[in-house]
Formats: C-alpha cells, structure tokens, sequence
C-alpha cells in the first residue's frame, strides 16, 4: 500500500514538474494588470525567482485575499523597508508564496505517505516562510547599510548647508553625490515633497519604510529642531555625533556578549575532546587488555 501511494505521489510530482515546463515556456496569458506586474522588477530577479514569478503569477489575487487586507499591508511595508529585493512586489511576493505554498503540501503529502513526519513538519513550515527568508535578510543587510552610511552623510550635508545652500537644495546636491539604500530613501522622499508632500509628512513616511533607530533619531531631531528654530546644521553635527557615541554603545555591548559565547563554545566543545584525548592517550600508553577487563 505504502509503495502504491509513493509511486501515485511520484507520477503526480512529474506530472507537475512537466505541465510547469510548459506553463513557463508557453506564452503567459494574463490580466493586464497581471502581466504588468509580473514584468515590474523582472530584469533584477534570478532566474529561479522569474520561473516563480511566472507559475504562480495567476495565483496571486487568491493570495492576496486569503491574506486579508490588513497583513497585505503589513507586507507591502516589508517589501518597502527590504528596499524590493531583486525588484520584489507584492504581487510577485504573492506568486512566490503560491509557488513555494505548493510545494511544500506536495513534499508533504509525500512525506505523510512515507510515514516521515520530521520530514513532513520540514517542507510544509519551508513552504510557509520560503518567500519571506530573502525579506527578512534584505531588511537586516538595508538597516545595517543605512546606519553606517547615516553619520557620514549628515556631516556632508552639515557643511553643505554652512555653505549657504538651502537645507532642500543642500539634501538634493549630498543625495546626488552618494549611492545606495540611504540615497534611493532620500530621492524618494524628495520626490514626494516634489509632488506637493509636505516635508514633516515626507520624513514622516521615510521613517516608517525603515525600521532603524538612527532613521528615527533623525527625523525626530529634525522635526524638533525645526518646530523650535534651532540652526539645522548644528543640529545635524549633533545628530551625527549622537549616533556615533550609540554605534560604539552597541559596539562595546556586542563585544561583551562575545566572551560569554566563546566560554560557552569553549566548554561545550573544546573541554569535552580534550578530556577524552587525554583519556585515551593513558588508557593506550597503559597497555590494559580490554578483553580480559570484559570478560572476553
């Protein structure tokens, strides 16, 4: 019975993996809004990703409904804050979550069938988190990426409006001269403020798609400073500064974790095979019978 259901779950797994070769190499007939999506990004995902993209494109709006309205917008604001990893929407992020979705029950089915319920639990929880690992890791590389550039860039932009220059015209002149996550935030939100935003409500939204501490330390210094009149080029060097005086906190509080976690290794690992090898260099040198000892 066990083998009829592998060999049933078998031809079923090649059945799928050939009618998705067709439906990825035949021309995709989708809505028009659909089609645009799936095209929205394609030249910045992988091979495998497009290939994801194009089998569960025409699954997304189940997707996305089954999601509800208020985690959809929860995960727009991921995909935001993650800088749309390889030209990621949340239609496409939709797509993946279908295509991964899948596999898992399948690979599951099968490991039910084989009475393997480790291997079970493993493909169903990688079909449910599949399409948000490379989410999760964009956010942790964008956050890491905007804090060392953040300093830097408010002492240029600091000198630049010394000079005489606008704090608008000195933000556009500095965003031009650096590249990167904190550039692309900032000519988004200068974009915006072109669009007739106003510029707390701007910084506002900048803040909201980048889940860090120094952004937040900076836009509320900045909306302070401006409601009480202070000078912004002062303000910036101290915003600079604060954050510099925060990154060695965090530094020296990661340093000091480090040595817990080393003793930890240390004694978990190193202490037990040092121990045995010294055991055995003595048992070895002392030239006992073993055999007698057990009675062999």
């Amino acid at each position: 019975m066990l083998a009829l259901a592998l060999a049933a779950l078998s031809a079923l797994a090649v059945y799928g993996a050939f009618a998705g070769i067709r439906m990825y190499r035949a021309e995709t007939k989708l809505p028009p809004d659909l089609a645009v999506a799936l095209e929205v990004g394609a030249t910045r995902a992988g091979a495998g990703g497009q290939a994801a993209d194009r089998l569960g494109m025409r699954f997304a709006p189940l997707v996305l409904r089954l999601m509800g309205p208020a985690r959809v917008d929860t995960k727009r604001r991921r995909i935001d804050q993650a800088g749309n990893p390889g030209g990621l929407t949340l239609q496409r992020y939709a797509a993946r979550r279908a295509v991964f979705g899948a596999f898992g029950i399948a690979m599951g089915l099968v490991g039910l069938a084989a009475d393997s319920l480790l291997f079970t639990a493993m493909v169903l929880a990688f079909g449910w988190v599949a399409a948000d690992l490379s989410i999760w890791q964009a956010i942790k590389d964008r956050r890491r990426v905007i804090e060392r550039t953040l300093p830097d860039f408010l002492d240029v932009l600091a000198v630049v409006v010394s000079a005489g220059l606008g704090f608008r015209q000195a933000l556009e002149r500095v965003a031009e001269r650096y590249e990167g996550p904190w550039a692309d935030e900032l000519r988004i939100t200068l974009r915006q403020m072109d669009m007739g935003v106003s510029r707390r409500q701007a910084f506002d939204q900048l803040r909201r798609r980048n889940a860090s501490d120094q952004v937040d330390q900076f836009v509320t210094a900045l909306q302070q400073g401006e409601e009480l009149g202070a000078p912004i080029a002062e303000t910036l060097i101290q915003i600079a500064t604060d954050m510099r005086r925060t990154d060695a906190q965090n530094a020296r509080r990661k340093a000091a974790k480090t040595v817990p976690k080393a003793t930890m290794s240390t004694i978990a690992f190193l202490l037990p095979g040092t121990l045995i090898l010294i055991a055995a260099t003595f048992v070895l040198g002392s030239d006992t019978d073993f055999g007698s000892v057990l009675g062999g």
